[in-house]
């Protein structure tokens, strides 16, 4: 599951989404339906937000590749990526401030 929180272009908030993705989810998918979203609601920037179920907030692989693909995605339609958070039992980790984006 992946919230999303949309910003206009003052980064000011517009709304908050929760999309649930099943384990057979693809990367395509997700990117696919957060800019959609971004689109239908013509959000300059995105904050991304989950939680990993195993407590551990550190960004696996696939949340960067993930991560990337969405904000390599938006860069082509004006819409930009400030961070992507996760979080876990032990706290939270921001992709920003890891350096990861």
């Amino acid at each position: 599951s992946v919230w999303v929180l949309y910003l206009n272009s003052k980064s000011i908030f517009i709304l908050f989404f929760f999309f649930f993705f099943n384990d057979t989810a693809t990367t395509e998918i997700y990117t696919r339906e957060i800019i959609r979203r971004s689109i239908d609601l013509g959000a300059a920037a995105i904050i991304l937000v989950h939680n990993h179920p195993s407590g551990d907030s550190a960004p696996s692989r696939q949340d960067i590749s993930m991560t990337r693909e969405i904000i390599e995605t938006g860069k082509r339609l004006g819409i930009s990526v400030h961070d992507h958070v996760i979080v876990g039992k032990d706290g939270f980790s921001s992709m920003r401030s890891a350096g990861l984006i």
